[in-house]
Order: C-alpha cells, then structure tokens, then sequence
C-alpha cells in the first residue's frame, strides 16, 4: 500500500510540474510570437517566467528542496549554477567581443 501511496505522490509531483512547465512556457512563446507587449516587457516577463520554471524543475522533477537537503544536494545546484553562469557569461562575452569588432 506504501508502495502505490509513492508511486501516486511522485506521479502528481510530476503532473503538477508539467501544468507549472506549461503555464509558464505558453504565455511567453504567445507574447514573443505575437508581438502582444513593449519589447522590454517580453524581456522582463521571460526573464522571470525563466527563474520560475528553473525553481519548478528543481522541485517538482529533480525533487530538491531546500529544507533539509543534504549537502551534496547542495553542491550539485551550486556546481551547476555555476557552469550554467560560465557558460552563458562566456557566450554573452563572446558574441559581444565579436559585435565590437564587426562594427
């Protein structure tokens, strides 16, 4: 009974992550594809929707909380903010250096 009881919470943790992963994805592509608010407003609405939907994959599809977790948990999302953070600053730097010499 245990066993069902489990599988039944983690098979609604990941139906609600998908409607989450939906409800913030949809209203973004519908602003970006049709043009429907001021460009920085797309900008700061996807930005946020972004943060949103990192929070509710680490949640509801990676299953880490921040209560209680153990400290490997902890170094796995520092490490990987990390990389991400590199990886996109490294492009951003990137394609800015070669903006400014193309112009």
């Amino acid at each position: 009974m245990s066993d069902e009881t489990d599988k039944r919470r983690e098979a609604r943790s990941y139906l609600i992550g998908l409607g989450l992963a939906l409800a913030l994805t949809l209203p973004v592509f519908a602003l970006v594809a049709w043009d429907l608010a001021p460009r920085m407003t797309i900008l700061w609405v996807t930005a946020i929707a972004a943060v949103l939907q990192i929070a509710a994959h680490l949640r509801f599809f990676l299953h880490i909380r921040l209560k209680g977790q153990t400290r490997e948990d902890l170094h796995l999302i520092l490490f990987t903010t990390l990389i991400l953070l590199l990886m996109g600053g490294g492009t951003i730097w990137l394609l800015w250096n070669l903006h400014t010499r193309m112009g």
